[in-house]
């Protein structure tokens, strides 16, 4: 079930971002013990970062963190057949830019995978891929790497402002905010 206070894409983002930085915090396996554990600490990060009071790092520490990793597929963890992967596809055409923004083009948005998983995602959205991976799993929105996450979301945060639909609802139309909402404008 969704949170009752997420209401817009940009909600959605900064929630999804308040419970990893409660599993970093709390040193939680997944944002599933997170919620269980610490509910309310995702509530206070996810207003604070609502309201401007706290701020998410810069890019630039997770794209230190990638560089710094060892060559191991963040999808299933293997060490053979690395590649670089762009989570969000580098094929985007929101608008005549994307070819030319860094945020999609360059490190900001790529990650270690195995050529298997690489293949396998292709160019689909990360949750999209993650809920189709994971299936039947219904907390699949939970379980998802954090660097990998974090580097998701900051990214689609600058595509849905480049956008202009950081404040827009439902997107996909089935009646409820959720991660998904956040896949489709790379649909």
């Amino acid at each position: 079930m969704p949170d009752r206070d997420v209401k817009t894409i940009r909600d959605q983002i900064f929630y999804q971002y308040a419970k990893i930085i409660t599993c970093s915090v709390f040193k939680c396996a997944n944002g599933a013990e997170a919620k269980k554990r610490n509910y309310g600490f995702i509530k206070n990060r996810f207003k604070a970062l609502k309201s401007g009071k706290i701020v998410w790092s810069d890019i630039l520490h997770e794209d230190i963190q990638f560089v710094e990793m060892h060559k191991t597929c963040v999808y299933c963890g293997a060490t053979e057949h690395i590649q670089q992967e762009h989570i969000v596809p580098r094929s985007l055409k929101i608008n005549e830019r994307c070819p030319d923004c860094h945020r999609i083009q360059e490190v900001h948005n790529i990650i270690w995978a195995c050529r298997s998983c690489n293949a396998s995602k292709n160019d689909r959205p990360l949750y999209t891929y993650y809920r189709e991976r994971l299936s039947p799993e219904p907390k699949y929105f939970d379980l998802l790497p954090p660097l990998l996450e974090k580097k998701y979301l900051k990214t689609i945060y600058h595509c849905h402002e480049c956008a202009g639909t950081l404040d827009h609802t439902d997107l996909d139309g089935d009646g409820q905010m959720t991660v998904l909402d956040l896949d489709q404008i790379l649909k």
